[in-house]
């Protein structure tokens, strides 16, 4: 189901009292992590009302129909509200050949990160969904609020809660190229997102303030999907750039380019606002939930902040 127009779908509000069901598209996760994860969910209020539960097979959670359903069964649910991710690792992507689009029903928020990217990415493709680049069940809300690995507890809140526009994240990073702009959040993992090249679900990143983040990656791999990137015209017309803090990524030789060196020399030509460092995604920092697809103002002075012009959610 697509959006009517090209407008962005916006899900409901969750807020505490609020069922959550949580699926499983790519990896396994630890009991322990996942428990941990779930009682933090109960802290808030939230009742869990569906829990991924299959035998994994390999490095995915499950069998892919499985997993399949595991989505869409939660997502098409009159007994769910919102959607939480068990964790990421590999394999949501496989979710795609089974033309998922014909099968969504109502609009929920979609919560999480990493290898969540690929369906957060189809979603907004194909259905114009807003979803949310945020914590999971066992990466992030498993560790807690505001501790090392666990998770930013206002950004989540509000980014899933707030019926109005006009809140501000402060980013935490430091500037690679100051200025403001104004376009819509997208973006993800940077691998993902390169990995939606030459699909039909191809991110458009045109009019976009870009989201990028990863970990354990050298800095030269960090120059080499940055220079696909540019190459497939991605960074055509995009309006600014907020960069992950590329954790593990450490140069291999002493005197090398960092990660943030990388970043500056590749993308600082394009004249658009940039701030590196933010803890999106992969951080050992309490990590921000970032909306994707609403309309923000990026202001990369100082230490960053991404100003969200509407809601994400409605009432």
């Amino acid at each position: 189901m697509t959006g009517s127009n090209g407008i962005p779908r916006k899900p409901k509000a969750l807020a505490a009292g609020s069922r959550l069901g949580v699926f499983a598209p790519a990896s396994p996760a630890e009991s322990v992590e996942m428990i941990a994860g779930l009682a933090e969910l109960k802290r808030h209020g939230f009742l869990v009302v569906s829990n991924h539960d299959t035998k994994p097979e390999g490095y995915f959670a499950g069998p892919l129909l499985e997993r399949a359903k595991g989505f869409l069964g939660t997502l098409n649910s009159d007994q769910v509200d919102g959607l939480v991710a068990l964790r990421g690792g590999y394999g949501s992507n496989y979710l795609l050949e089974l033309e998922l689009e014909k099968s969504l029903a109502n609009v929920k928020c979609v919560i999480g990160f990493s290898d969540l990217t690929t369906l957060q990415v189809f979603l907004w493709q194909r259905c114009k969904w807003i979803t949310f680049y945020g914590p999971m069940v066992a990466a992030g809300l498993n560790a807690g609020a505001g501790t090392r690995k666990g998770y930013d507890e206002n950004s989540f809140l509000q980014a899933i809660g707030k019926t109005e526009g006009g809140w501000k994240l402060r980013l935490k990073g430091e500037p690679v190229l100051a200025g403001q702009s104004m376009g819509k959040v997208l973006g993800g993992c940077m691998t993902l997102l390169e990995a939606t090249i030459g699909t039909p679900w191809e991110l458009d990143t045109k009019d976009s303030i870009l989201v990028l983040e990863d970990r354990a990656m050298k800095p030269y791999q960090v120059d080499r999907v940055l220079m696909h990137l540019k190459q497939a015209g991605k960074f055509e017309g995009v309006r600014g750039i907020v960069l992950g803090d590329f954790p593990e990524s450490e140069p291999s030789v002493a005197g090398a380019p960092t990660v943030r060196e990388v970043c500056g020399r590749i993308l600082r030509p394009l004249g658009v606002p940039i701030v590196f460092g933010a803890p999106i995604g992969h951080t050992v920092r309490p990590m921000l939930t970032i909306p994707l697809g609403i309309q923000a103002r990026l202001d990369a002075d100082g230490e960053g902040t991404l100003e969200f012009l509407e809601s994400a959610v409605v009432e």
